[in-house]
């Protein structure tokens, strides 16, 4: 124990020490202020706020960084274009607090802030992680991704942000918001051309059509060859091939009001996201006899991936919104409305093989998404000002699946069949057996894991809710600001569960009284295996009931295999349960399952703020947050052990039920921050300590064969985290960014793999910090050469507490088969741009220059027993980029 607490105390020292050697710049940065105010502008491109003095909304009123009293890191349209950040995911590279994962497919994206985030892969399941573009929330990861057409400014607002941004914020805000349409005529476009074939061209242009009247209108193509080669199918995947456009005007009919119109559609037509097997099982030696292929695990970095089909995501996303700001005296008031669309059409192969053993797994899925914000927020020189409103949503999912056996899945299945009995059983025999034992020995031939069998899901959910909020800002003297918040959030979600199932084997109950003589049968071959009595031979067995000195033993097997063949508990074919892959389900809503939730919660903020000095800003804040229950729209949606006996009751179950949860209930979430900001011109300085609590986190966790929706008892995570820029001298500037984190699952004794209370999750790195450093040269002649260089470090860390596909030799077994599985994350990137006085610029670029490869994450392996697999980082990705400003 000492080693760990050393171990941690070293990581928070490393993180003050960092801080410190930041803040012993600040004097340093005095001398040079004079001269750097002194220097003549820098080209367009660079005239924009940088540091603590950049204007940020994230209190939904503006603020520069330094003024406003939260945690949030602001990264800017010229950061974007240097660092050659392509999407949300890159961000994590310049935001160590953060953590964007894009896994299953191109319609997947999971954000996790403070080591906090979940709602990846279920429609059902809102993250935790509110993501809003121009003040409208986009609810679902594929409609989170994006090309940053025309971005002014990314703010990721870290911790409980329920107050202001009432739904799904328990953990934090990333708030994107781009550039409004302006009244002189302008724009940018951009070329770029990288490995992998990769082509960008985006551009927008803006000006105005009247004196009150300026529009904007910005497009874009990404594509990129994939950099993972399918030896399955011949094609590349995790490829890029992406395009959008969008449209803004802006109304100013007098000095008093604004009005903003946003259109915007975008499309994905890909080819994601492929997966490599990590460790090999018995189950991949029959697979290659199938003539299928998996990766060894020399192969984890090669690019190389096998599949019997192409994992497709085509994905629709278009909206339009509308902003109203009025102001009227002391007051502003503004109205956001806004209506989204999203169509995603996925297909995957899940067996992660070029064998066909799941020959579909097609996922049709639209939401329907409306919400309207009202708000009245005051601006005067008194010492209250305050902001309140209120906001509804109002949201509609409907999605289908389909999910059935290919071609080669019979003969895989025989080889489980066969390997899970010792020989004794295979698929004919099991079809002849159990037809024999009902009365038609050909009733089941040819019948079990047939080609085409599949499961047929149809699911919906309608979610409404609204939400009041209030905040006040009073100020007592000159110096100390005390600010209150409360919101009210009501949440109200209806939903409808369908599954019907055309797999013979899944319907099969192993306990039917018909089959007793069989289940005795095998009850009395096991034991005598166990003697060393060969069941298959009569003759070893008659001398083995016969014999005087074994008779009285045999006699013992067969009253235990005649007085077990109805004992579910003993029944000797439960084995073969884990491949009833694709049973029947209850339909929702249903005489005992309402299909309905209604969750509602008052959130609140109370914070303190003081100004030590001109240049030096503190404050102590006490935050909470709240989201609603999350629903299980997977074919993995089981009743609640709690509604077995009513279910039972009124002769709803299905062969073979089980018993699970439909949803998750609520999560809440706690956080105690104090803070600094310090603003010295040429050195700027932000520091967080806090201490954040969640109860009830919505897990989802994968098992090999579905996902398990729980909550998760308590969850906390303590830490620091720390920003800074100096500016040494001119056209210099060195960014640091660090985050300390030290979490533990306070209670979580109903986790997939057994009780976790008081371990760490994995997943979390203790130290995430990035480096940067850029330099802007001007000559003479108006021209600019600008290098930029940053690394991004994370400390190694488990990838997953625990593998639920090796739970049944205990969960200790489960546990450490994982344990071998650790990310640790070393990355550089790198541009050099010359820009022109005409406005011509020239970059080369590189991300991920060392080419560091790790895992993102790791599970037990689809319908491979004792298998794993994982998904690996991407490469080095390098090139060059023109663009032309007017």
């Amino acid at each position: 124990m000492k080693s760990v607490i050393a171990g941690r105390t070293g990581q928070a020292a490393l993180l003050a020490g960092a801080c410190g050697l930041a803040l012993a710049f600040s004097g340093a940065a005095h001398a040079q202020d004079a001269e750097e105010q002194a220097q003549p502008a820098p080209p367009a491109a660079e005239q924009q706020a940088e540091g603590n003095e950049i204007i940020v909304t994230a209190s939904k009123r503006e603020q520069t960084l330094q003024d406003v009293p939260i945690a949030v890191s602001v990264t800017s349209a010229k950061t974007l274009e240097q660092a050659q950040i392509r999407d949300l995911k890159d961000l994590t590279s310049v935001v160590p607090s953060l953590r964007v994962t894009q896994l299953q497919s191109s319609a997947n994206t999971n954000f996790i802030i403070r080591g906090f985030g979940n709602g990846a892969n279920n429609a059902g399941i809102e993250p935790s992680v509110g993501v809003f573009i121009d003040g409208v929330y986009r609810s679902r990861s594929a409609a989170q991704i994006g090309d940053f057409p025309d971005v002014q400014r990314i703010e990721v607002l870290r911790g409980p942000q329920s107050t202001l941004f009432g739904k799904n914020a328990s953990v934090g805000v990333i708030s994107i918001v781009t550039a409004a349409p302006k009244f002189e005529f302008g724009g940018n476009v951009e070329a770029s051309y990288g490995n992998y074939d990769a082509v960008v061209l985006k551009g927008v242009v803006t000006g105005p059509v009247t004196d009150g009247l300026a529009v904007s209108l910005a497009g874009g193509v990404n594509k990129r060859d994939g950099y993972n080669k399918d030896l399955g199918t011949g094609n590349d995947t995790n490829e890029r091939n992406r395009w959008f456009l969008r449209g803004q005007a802006l109304w100013e009919p007098n000095a008093q009001a604004r009005v903003r119109l946003i259109g915007d559609y975008s499309k994905i037509d890909e080819i994601c996201c492929g997966v490599v097997n990590l460790q090999p099982s018995a189950s991949t030696v029959a697979i290659r006899a199938l003539g299928g292929q998996v990766n060894a695990p020399s192969e984890i970095y090669s690019n190389r991936v096998y599949s019997n089909y192409d994992s497709t995501n085509n994905i629709e996303n278009w909206g339009a919104s509308g902003q109203v700001d009025y102001d009227f005296g002391p007051l502003t008031f503004t109205s956001i409305t806004a209506y989204r669309r999203l169509n995603a059409l996925t297909n995957q192969d899940s067996d992660f093989s070029s064998a066909d053993l799941i020959g579909v797994n097609a996922q049709d899925q639209g939401i329907r998404t409306f919400t309207q914000e009202v708000r009245a927020a005051t601006n005067m020189d008194g010492p209250l000002n305050f902001l309140i409103g209120g906001y509804y949503f109002n949201e509609n999912i409907r999605q289908s699946n389909q999910l059935g056996w290919g071609d080669q899945a019979r003969s895989y299945a025989n080889f489980l069949i066969q390997g899970l009995t010792g020989g004794a059983l295979s698929v004919p025999t099991l079809e002849a057996t159990f037809g024999a034992l009902e009365g038609n020995p050909a009733k089941y031939a040819g019948q079990f894991f047939a080609s085409g069998q599949k499961l047929d899901e149809r699911y919906r959910l309608r979610n409404e809710a609204y939400s009041f909020f209030g905040q006040a800002d009073f100020k007592v003297g000159d110096k100390i600001t005390v600010t209150g918040g409360l919101n009210y959030t009501k949440d109200t979600k209806r939903y409808a569960i369908n599954i019907a199932s055309s797999d013979v084997f899944s319907s099969i109950n192993f306990d039917n009284p018909a089959y007793a003589p069989f289940r005795r049968n095998l009850l009395l071959a096991g034991a005598l295996s166990q003697a060393g009595v060969n069941p298959s031979d009569p003759a070893a067995v008659g001398a083995f009931a016969t014999n005087p000195a074994t008779a009285a033993t045999f006699a013992a097997f067969n009253a235990f295999a005649t007085g077990n063949q109805n004992n579910p508990e003993a029944n000797p074919l439960a084995a073969l349960r884990p491949l009833q892959y694709l049973p029947a389900a209850i339909l929702v809503p249903n005489a005992v399952e309402p299909g309905r939730t209604s969750d509602d919660k008052f959130t609140y903020i109370v914070r303190v703020a003081y100004d030590l000095t001109s240049d030096i800003n503190v404050y102590a804040s006490y935050a909470t947050g709240f989201k609603a229950s999350s629903v299980n729209l997977s074919r993995d949606s089981r009743p609640f052990l709690r509604d077995r006996d009513a279910l039972i009751a009124r002769g709803l179950t299905v062969v073979n039920q089980t018993y699970g949860t439909r949803f998750a209930g609520p999560e809440s979430s706690t956080v105690y921050e104090i803070g600094l900001k310090a603003d010295w011109g040429l050195v700027t300085a932000n520091l967080a300590a806090f201490d954040q609590r969640i109860n009830g986190f919505q897990s989802n966790t994968f098992t090999g064969s579905g996902f398990v929706l729980a909550n998760a008892g308590k969850q906390s995570v303590r830490g620091l985290e720390f920003e800074g820029t100096v500016k040494p001298g001119k056209g210099w500037q060195f960014n640091v960014a660090m985050t300390y984190l030290d979490p533990k699952y306070d209670s979580f004794v109903l986790s997939p793999v057994g009780d976790l209370s008081k371990t760490r999750p994995a997943g979390i790195p203790s130290i995430s910090s990035t480096f940067a450093a850029s330099y802007d040269h001007e000559f003479d002649s108006g021209h600019h050469l600008i290098f930029r260089g940053d690394f991004h470090y994370e400390s190694p860390v488990q990838i997953v507490e625990g593998l639920p596909g090796f739970l049944d030799a205990g969960t200790q077994v489960a546990v450490s088969a994982a344990r071998p599985f650790r990310r640790e994350v070393n990355e550089a990137n790198a541009s050099i741009t010359w820009a022109m006085p005409s406005g011509f610029e020239l970059t080369a670029w590189g991300r991920n220059l060392t080419d560091n490869r790790y895992l993102l994450s790791v599970f037990d392996t689809p319908a491979q027993p004792a298998s794993i697999s994982g998904y690996t980082s991407q490469p080095r990705t390098y090139g060059v980029a023109a663009r032309y400003r007017f």
